[in-house]
């Protein structure tokens, strides 16, 4: 198990560019699997969930080729069926949650698609019957062996037909959009995901030759057509690293530059982050945060109650930088209520800002209130370990801000989430090293 070291206390200075978003290459590197002609796809971020993605797919019968840094081309003209029955997909998929979206490609273009029950980040129950009951919808028969929790879907020919999904879930919409391409007839889908990332996937599909429209709505009507062909596709820079990076200029007092941000795709993100008194600057098409000298103060509402920052599907405040907010809180001035709507163990981290010397109260699973400290009492360096990859990130934030040296255990989880995060931090002079664990 790995080890973070990191030396708070130190002020920052200089650019970091974001990766590409990972939620965003799960989908994209999945769709792959829908033509048998060649799809290149840009600025892959070089990250553990997407590696292992890419694995399976080249255990599948993909061919894999990188082309350059954050470029491969993949050809899904071979694709071995059997290996989804096989002892090796079982351990490989299970071990992955975005492994779910091969589901929709595969029934698709093949008649069946089986997956192993995924696993991922333990930040609370995430349903996976979105995405069966839209396959059921259209044509598909399922069965599930509880022995093995293995799931399957078949199909002879999938049949287009309205639905009405129960939670506007994104990777739910993305699965069933990609079944639906290359159904017959018409498919709608209210209550679509409209996030950025499920756009790029609708936008990608399109230019494959697939009919799609309602792109950013949450109405979407796919007529199916025959077969896809090839394309190129670049994905979006990863909004929740923007966030991230906005989040530990603000703790460390630093100047920062956030590069390349893809201003029109961040939403909620920039206006939250003024809400708790930060100064988002917009310089073409970065991201400025300037030194946070006299501290940041929260804004209360119209009528002076305590601001409340809350989960909501797109085009609402994304649940993964919630985290990143209640720690930025700590050391600002005045107090806010963070509320994690959608998964019930989100906030469970909170314990170890509490023992960094934070001034929170865990309401219950999903609401903490923050007072916060206005840098009048530095956070105090820890020994911890990372839960998941979003409360990771948050304590590492908490860790470069705090007085004196922190270690953080089971770092795999953020490295699965934030690509070469070490050499990246050191280059804007940040202290942190990695020990590697027995």
């Amino acid at each position: 198990m790995g080890t973070f070291k990191i030396e708070g206390g130190h002020q920052l200075k200089g650019s970091i560019q974001p990766q590409g978003a990972k939620n965003e290459a799960l989908q994209i590197l999945c769709a792959v699997l829908l033509t048998p002609e060649k799809v290149t796809i840009n600025n892959i971020p070089d990250i553990i969930d997407v590696n292992k993605l890419i694995t399976l797919l080249g255990n599948l019968g993909v061919k894999v080729e990188k082309l350059s840094e954050g470029t491969y081309s993949f050809q899904a003209d071979q694709v071995d069926l059997k290996y989804l029955e096989s002892a090796a997909f079982k351990e490989e998929g299970r071990g992955l949650r975005g492994s779910i979206m091969i589901v929709g490609p595969l029934l698709a273009r093949f008649g069946k698609g089986y997956i192993p029950k995924p696993g991922g980040d333990k930040i609370g129950r995430r349903r996976l019957d979105t995405h069966f009951e839209g396959f059921i919808n259209l044509g598909a028969k399922f069965r599930y062996n509880r022995e093995d929790y293995f799931y399957g879907v078949e199909a002879d020919q999938l049949v287009g037909t309205d639905m009405l999904l129960d939670e506007a879930s994104v990777t739910g919409t993305a699965n069933i959009v990609m079944a639906a391409v290359l159904a017959k007839g018409t498919t709608t889908i209210y209550n679509a995901a409209c996030e950025p990332y499920l756009q790029q996937l609708c936008k990608m599909l399109n230019r494959m030759g697939a009919k799609i429209s309602g792109v950013g709505s949450n109405l979407l009507t796919i007529e199916g057509v025959d077969s896809l062909g090839g394309t190129e596709h670049t994905m979006l820079p990863d909004m929740i690293e923007i966030g991230s990076w906005i989040g530990l200029a603000a703790m460390t007092k630093s100047e920062l530059t956030i590069k390349n941000v893809s201003w029109d795709d961040l939403g909620q993100i920039p206006n939250v982050f003024r809400k708790l008194g930060i100064t988002v600057e917009k310089q073409g098409d970065d991201i400025h945060i300037p030194a946070h000298t006299d501290g940041y103060e929260i804004q209360n509402y119209i009528d002076g109650s305590i601001l409340t920052i809350a989960d909501a599907p797109w085009p609402g405040f994304t649940p993964d930088l919630l985290s990143i907010v209640l720690v930025v809180a700590t050391q600002a001035r005045g107090e806010v209520l963070v509320h994690q709507k959608m998964f019930e163990s989100r906030l469970f981290f909170v314990d170890k800002l509490i023992d960094m010397g934070a001034k929170i109260i865990l309401c219950d699973p999903h609401r903490a209130t923050v007072i916060g400290h206005d840098f009048k009492s530095q956070l105090k360096a820890t020994t911890m370990v990372s839960p998941d990859i979003r409360a990771g990130i948050s304590l590492l934030i908490a860790a470069l801000s705090a007085k004196g040296t922190s270690t953080i255990h089971n770092i795999e989880q953020i490295d699965r989430g934030y690509q070469k995060i070490v050499e990246r931090l050191k280059a804007i002079g940040a202290k942190i090293e990695r020990l590697e664990g027995n």
